[in-house]
């Protein structure tokens, strides 16, 4: 397996485009290729899509999941992630009944456009809800809907939402403010962590990549969901969202160690969330599946809340003009926000997505 530095140089691209053609060029040798077209266009008018690709044998009773862009912007370690595996051996690699799926760029609009949400302004990570259902409630979030996402960003109208948000820090306290802001919303389009009101494109793909391979029909799959923006910078976090106690948990437990976390207990550095993917898997796969996000830190969480507004303020105002100066701003603190450029962090991404993805292997392997 190549050194981390030299992968680091081979594996990290520096925009969609590029992230998409070092992938399949890198999966030429992929037992099977499909390609999910996005009907829009990049910001420099290029075609959108989301790749998976299938090693090892196509009727496998366990299968690996990677999958990289659910979050848009923080695609870039994903994608990297998945590159290494593949140049790095991985596929001639996998353990007797096992094979892999490498799902690339789930959100390839937000990935293109440097956002963390998809074209319909929406986060994946929170619209795997019942939409025939009554939509999860959060009052926090109602109260503070245009604080968190100002019509200005300076002056007296920026200055009195800070205050309103102090203000609910102070009286109800850290953890209830990030429920608040990140748990999931479903009132406020054009606000932040906004679930939507139905399944969006990224979504009904991912539903039916996870039909065209028959995961339904697997005896276990083991998925990997790269994020960024959580924790301390460059470590990688293992999340667990499968209710405590579940034999998701217990699984994911046995073959990942006790770096496991659960937001819903409180050992997480993310706070418990409605509408995410993981349970859409749920759903389709029952017991058979266990998830982990494997979230990589980056820089305070204040300062991912800063970038986040103002990207949702300039998409909230009118078209977004690429070259623009303010846009280029905005989106250049998203990219270093979301996926930093320092060889010491992407060193870390590769560190832990090797150890992890060795980890998932030999669980899927003694599972036999």
């Amino acid at each position: 397996m190549t050194d981390l530095l030299t992968a680091v140089h081979r594996c990290f691209a520096d925009d969609y485009a590029a992230a998409r053609a070092l992938f399949l060029a890198t999966c030429d040798q992929a037992v099977e290729r499909r390609e999910y077209t996005n009907p829009n266009r990049g910001p420099h008018g290029e075609a959108l899509a989301t790749d998976a690709v299938w090693f090892g044998p196509q009727d496998a009773d366990r299968v690996l999941v990677l999958v990289s862009s659910t979050h848009g912007a923080e695609g870039f370690p994903g994608s990297a992630a998945q590159v290494d595996w593949v140049s790095g051996g991985g596929p001639a690699n996998l353990p007797e009944g096992v094979a892999a799926l490498l799902v690339h760029a789930i959100n390839p609009h937000g990935f293109a456009w440097l956002r963390r949400v998809t074209e319909e302004g929406v986060d994946l990570n929170r619209n795997f809800v019942d939409f025939a259902e009554p939509l999860p409630e959060n009052p926090g979030y109602d109260a503070l809907a245009d604080a968190f996402v100002p019509p200005n960003l300076s002056g007296p109208v920026f200055d009195a939402a800070e205050a309103r948000i102090a203000d609910y820090r102070e009286r109800h306290g850290v953890r209830a403010l990030q429920i608040a802001r990140s748990g999931g919303q479903y009132r406020h389009p054009g606000g932040v962590f906004y679930g939507g009101t139905a399944p969006t494109w990224s979504r009904r793909t991912l539903e039916q990549i996870i039909v065209d391979h028959r995961l339904p029909e697997r005896r276990l799959v083991a998925v990997v969901d790269y994020h960024t923006g959580l924790g301390p910078f460059g470590y990688g976090e293992p999340i667990c969202g499968h209710a405590p106690g579940s034999i998701g948990v217990t699984r994911a437990k046995q073959w990942y160690g006790d770096s496991v976390t659960e937001p819903a207990l409180g050992t997480s550095s993310s706070v418990p969330k409605v509408g995410l993917s993981e349970f859409g898997w749920e759903r389709l796969l029952g017991d058979s599946v266990t998830c982990v996000a494997l979230e990589y830190g980056t820089y305070p969480t204040e300062r991912g809340q800063l970038v986040l507004r103002e990207d949702h303020w300039l998409h909230g105002n009118g078209p977004v003009v690429w070259d623009d100066p303010e846009t280029r701003r905005i989106k250049r603190q998203i990219r270093l926000h979301f996926a930093p450029e320092a060889e010491e962090w992407c060193e870390m991404v590769l560190f832990r997505s090797r150890q992890l993805l060795r980890q998932a292997l030999a669980g899927l392997a003694h599972a036999g």
